[in-house]
């Protein structure tokens, strides 16, 4: 549950400064720019909560 209350945090806040980017700017490279950044972010906290979940089951190979 933990997890996907990051996720969904992190997705919220991502559309949420997007959108506010769209109004306020007009420039689709710098909002662009932001969504690749929001992804990764968003893709390393994924990676850390499978690393966290495999450290606590203690899996062999604790990389995802």
């Amino acid at each position: 549950m933990n997890l996907l209350k990051k996720l969904s945090m992190i997705i919220l806040l991502g559309l949420t400064t997007v959108g506010m980017m769209a109004c306020s700017d007009n420039k689709a490279e710098n909002a662009g720019e932001k969504v690749d950044e929001m992804m990764t972010d968003a893709g390393n906290a994924v990676e850390d909560a499978c690393e966290d979940v495999k450290e606590g089951l203690k899996a062999e190979d604790p990389n995802c």
